[in-house]
């Protein structure tokens, strides 16, 4: 018997100073069943950071040719391909070459080892941007996780706070390699 996808509801409240982009996302977030409660909201998170009318979560790990997030314009063309985790090189420039923009989230204690293994291989990528969330801030957005999410993504310029009603993190992210 196949193992189904545990489902979780997520509303999210952006306001995006630096973009001046203030709106209400209702989401629908289907959990892998080899995925974590932390790599969950690692993706709520990169959703709240680069919200838009035409952001949505795909199909994630239940489909590898798509990316965890993806933004398409009205020609199906994708303007932006998120990755959550640790993709390998050629995912990441296959990534670059269908997308005018890409960016990686790597979440977990192992992140300098595959940066280190990485990072001269895509340094060419100018559409390419690695970002690294610290272990204790993941562990923090954890903590967070429920079922019926509600979130408020408060973000001006490098100050990031998540905050619902069971607390708030101050999310740092590590910007281990910025696209143009």
């Amino acid at each position: 018997m196949a193992l189904k996808a545990t489902i979780y509801k997520a509303d999210l409240q952006i306001a995006d100073m630096n973009r001046h982009y203030y709106e209400t996302h209702s989401q629908t977030i289907a959990r892998h069943p080899s995925e974590t409660e932390e790599r969950v909201m690692a993706r709520v998170l990169m959703f709240g950071l680069y919200a838009s009318e035409s952001l949505s979560f795909t199909k994630g790990l239940f489909e590898v040719d798509e990316p965890d997030i993806w933004d398409k314009d009205l020609t199906d063309a994708i303007q932006l391909w998120v990755d959550v985790g640790q993709p390998d090189e050629t995912r990441i420039k296959k990534a670059s070459n269908r997308s005018k923009k890409v960016v990686v989230l790597s979440y977990n204690s192992s992140t300098d080892v595959w940066w280190k293994a990485l990072e001269s291989k895509i340094a060419r990528l100018d559409n390419v941007t690695v970002l690294q969330l610290l272990p204790e801030t993941s562990e923090a957005l954890t903590a967070l996780v429920t079922r019926s999410m509600r979130f408020s993504f408060t973000i001006q310029d490098d100050e990031i706070l998540v905050s619902s009603d069971d607390g708030s993190v101050d999310v740092k992210l590590v910007v281990l390699k910025a696209g143009s």
